[in-house]
């Protein structure tokens, strides 16, 4: 052929010249350069846009073209226009080898190596399992970036020499046909026709790799279909955001990377899971300095949000090239879908994709259904159960709708196409990605749903709080206590948004987790929700039971940090209202709620007849819980009595009426407060074992006021005893409650924890003839118990105050104002104390 076919000429015409110049068919031409016949057709007919760069050299390739023949065929492709718009679909590739042009190109049988994979060693061990077993079909599934064709090739490179009859790919592209699917798997496998594939595949196994298959699904599960069916022997490993959809295939769901599930800080241990590894992998490549220590939280915190989705770790990781840790996280971690970076497809010039193209890619393979469902489900913060899950679908406005029923097989197809992740065992293991998630919200707001779903989010939290408020107490507590945990993210959120929407929810909620902040160590807080419900107008007509609870919830919580006496009428209120109802439930809860309230405000008569009606009541109807309560209240009484004996007595029908209920933190407070009994009595050795065996039930509880409260009576006992080390020892402990250092505990009440370090230092300082210090320790053990919420603990440190003041002046101001604390506490001192305060053998 001359040269002269000239630029003149479209590119339609140009190809035409060139194939009849080298004397080959359209279909010759096809099979030489490994694409599809129908591309080379509507080229020919001038039906395609500007074809893709990898086209062009696979079809100069088997014309042969060089030097300015090849530059001018380039040239004229890269400059043709898009032809008139026409009723017919215009032609794109059908398939694209794996693998670069000048590798194998026109036999299409090479495929690249494997990149570097992080995490992904059992997928690719099962994967290849499954392959070797003999299974015709196998499809890699998942949301797009999650790395399916990475893991399919790793998959390829294992069992590769187990496949002698040959191992090859094709990449789906959008238009294709099954005619072009069959003609690429026939090129690359090294016939002229797919009716040719059943000869060439007899025997000997093979192995095809085809990717992307949604952007031709119907092309895609027709053409191998066939192929199955006349090559028994060629096993398939497909990609795709959905399965094929034939019969037998075995479907593999990739999901993301592991994460870190908590925010801990320590980049060894972190850098151990998965996600974390590619961040860091990824990088390197445009950092060389290592993290500094102030951005490993904000790395774990931004690994977690990215929900190790692959694509979203490196288009996040590219970031820092210019921005450090924490800034990454503060510009991209509440618009993780803004995210954005080049992606390259074979054949064509980069674009630029987002996070939302990505997601968005396969929430449009969704039915309009399965679209609504992902939307309600867009709130969950956390990992939920199918029953939440059910809850949130269950279609209100139109029972019977498609949403109602069984929400097991809209699951199946969620995780299946890669946009709800599971992880663990228990039931709370259904997660959408955070991608998924924020996405969902974008196209909920569009839709004009977004506050409709948020308010039934609201309910559907409050109403499982409702459900597992009665299990905080016995045998029951801890696993309820973790359930809450598990979706505690999701129980601050709701309260939240419906404490603005619709408060008569929101106090729903907030009205049955007193007992889980209490032992979370969230009492202000839950207070502060409270507090605020109660004095919103719009809940002035809530239910009365509802609101009595929610009062008494609010006392209890001030009672944990000494602000009993600003809600004692809250909890007066509640016992009147359930009274009222004829609510026993409620009326023993505030009966022996407003024990401990008095006792801790001075009302020691009106402490004393709240517990013993408790009493009364529980034992009438029953009981055995509200029997060990009102017991252990009113064992209080006996210690202030300073009738030791009558304190153990009743500490021992706790313990019995405890164990009949299998209520373990009322074993763990009797253990406890017979461990004070002891350490009063002097006998220290017992108060150390006593305490060391409610110390184990109270940790694995949570519960920190009644932990610090414990380890003070430990470390005063050893202290006594003269085990000092051994006391410095809980005495570091006590003291890391007040940080908070365990996590998901909370922090200590103040109270809990200087009152008795105080009290500690002072006794080690006294034990080794320090007076002056001792002083002055004891003195600080008073000012921190001062307004606390046992007046005893005042009487304890002005008792040790006396005891360390030789100057008898001093002292017998002390000792004034240790008689004015006992008057007003109705506090009788032992025999023990009232020596050591008067310096008869204070140092024994």
């Amino acid at each position: 052929m001359t040269a002269d076919h000239g630029a003149d000429q479209g590119f339609d015409a140009l190809l035409k010249a060139h194939r009849r110049e080298a004397g080959l068919t359209q279909h010759e031409l096809a099979t030489r350069a490994g694409v599809g016949v129908r591309t080379v057709r509507d080229l020919e007919r001038g039906r395609a846009s500007r074809p893709q760069r990898t086209t062009v050299d696979l079809l100069a390739d088997a014309l042969h073209l060089a030097g300015a023949a090849r530059a001018e065929f380039a040239a004229v492709a890269r400059g043709i226009t898009a032809p008139a718009a026409t009723d017919e679909r215009p032609a794109v590739p059908a398939f694209t080898p794996l693998t670069p042009a000048s590798v194998a190109a026109s036999r299409g049988r090479g495929l690249p190596p494997p990149g570097p994979l992080v995490g992904r060693d059992l997928d690719v061990a099962e994967v290849a399992l499954t392959l070797l077993r003999g299974d015709g079909l196998v499809s890699l599934v998942g949301l797009a970036g999650v790395g399916k064709t990475s893991v399919a090739l790793a998959v390829i490179e294992r069992v590769k020499e187990r496949h002698p009859a040959g191992v090859a790919g094709i990449v789906i592209t959008e238009g294709s046909t099954e005619s072009d699917v069959l003609t690429a798997a026939a090129t690359v496998l090294g016939v002229a026709r797919s009716d040719e594939l059943a000869g060439r595949l007899s025997g000997a196994p093979s192995l095809l790799l085809v990717d992307a298959v949604e952007r031709a699904p119907g092309a895609v599960a027709e053409a191998l279909h066939r192929l199955v069916s006349v090559a028994p022997s060629l096993r398939i490993l497909a990609t795709g955001r959905h399965p094929v959809g034939l019969p037998g295939e075995r479907v593999w769901p990739v999901v993301p990377l592991e994460v870190p599930p908590h925010d801990d800080l320590d980049l060894s241990s972190v850098s151990k899971f998965p996600a974390v590894a590619l961040f860091l992998d990824r990088l390197r490549r445009v950092r060389r300095d290592p993290l500094e220590p102030g951005e490993v939280g904000a790395l774990v915190r931004l690994v977690r949000r990215l929900g190790g989705l692959p694509l979203a770790i490196e288009l996040a990781a590219a970031r820092g090239r210019v921005l450090d840790m924490n800034q990454i996280l503060d510009r991209y971690g509440h618009r993780l879908l803004d995210l954005a970076g080049p992606e390259t497809t074979p054949g064509s010039a980069p674009d630029t994709v987002t996070l939302r193209d990505a997601v968005a890619a396969s929430y449009r393979l969704l039915d309009p259904d399965e679209q609504v469902a992902v939307r309600r489900l867009s709130p969950f913060r956390n990992r939920w159960s199918v029953e939440l899950g059910e809850a949130m679908l269950a279609d209100t406005a139109t029972p019977g709708g498609a949403l109602d029923g069984d929400p097991v097989p809209l699951l199946d197809r969620l995780v299946a196409l890669g946009l709800l992740g599971m992880r663990g065992s228990g039931s709370m293991r259904f997660r959408l990605l955070d991608v998924v998630r924020d996405y969902a919200e974008e196209q909920a707001a569009a839709e004009g749903e977004l506050a409709a779903i948020r308010r039934r989010h609201a309910l559907v939290m409050a109403r499982f709080a409702a459900r597992v408020a009665p299990d905080l107490a016995g045998g029951t507590l801890p696993g309820a206590v973790a359930r809450l945990d598990e979706v505690s993210s999701d129980l601050w959120g709701a309260l939240a948004y419906s404490a603005i929407d619709d408060p008569h929810t929101a106090l729903l909620l907030a009205a049955n987790l007193p007992r889980w902040w209490r032992f979370r160590g969230r009492d202000a807080a839950g207070r502060q929700w409270l507090r605020r419900l109660l004095d919103d107008p719009r809940s002035a007509d809530a239910d009365p039971v509802l609101r009595a609870w929610a009062q008494l919830g609010v006392a209890q919580l001030a009672a944990e940090h000494s602000a009993a006496s600003t809600e004692l009428p809250a909890a007066e209120a509640a016992l009147a209202t359930f009274r009222e109802q004829g609510d026993v439930t409620g009326e023993l809860a505030a009966r022996n709620q407003l024990s401990g309230l008095w006792m801790s405000t001075g009302g020691y008569d009106e402490a004393r007849r709240h517990g013993a009606a408790a009493l009364s009541l529980a034992t009438r109807t029953g009981r055995t819980r509200d029997m060990a309560v009102a017991q252990s209240n009113l064992a209080w009484h006996e210690i202030r009595a300073g009738d030791l004996a009558a304190a153990r007595r009743r500490m021992a029908a706790v313990d019995r009426l405890a164990a009949q209920c299998g209520e373990d933190r009322l074993r763990a407070l009797a253990l406890a407060n017979v461990a004070e009994v002891n350490r009063l009595d002097g006998r220290y050795e017992d108060a150390v074992k006593m305490g060391r065996r409610a110390i184990t039930p109270l940790e694995r509880l949570g519960d920190p006021g009644h932990r610090a409260r414990v380890l003070g009576t430990i470390g005063l006992a050893l202290a006594l005893a003269d085990r000092s080390d051994e006391a410095l020892r809980v005495l570091a402990q006590l003291r890391s409650l007040a940080a908070g250092a365990d996590p998901g505990v909370g922090e200590a009440p103040v109270n809990d924890v200087q009152g008795p370090s105080a009290m500690i230092e002072a006794t080690l300082a006294f034990r080794r003839g320090d007076r002056v210090l001792a002083a002055e320790w004891f003195g600080v053990a008073v000012q921190s118990y001062a307004g606390g919420r046992d007046l005893r603990d005042v009487a304890e440190a002005l008792v040790g105050l006396a005891s360390a003041t030789d100057d008898p002046v001093n002292r017998a101001a002390v000792i004034e104002r240790l008689d004015a604390v006992c008057k007003e506490g109705g506090i009788t001192l032992l025999p023990s104390e009232r020596a050591r305060a008067e310096h008869e053998d204070s140092r024994r």
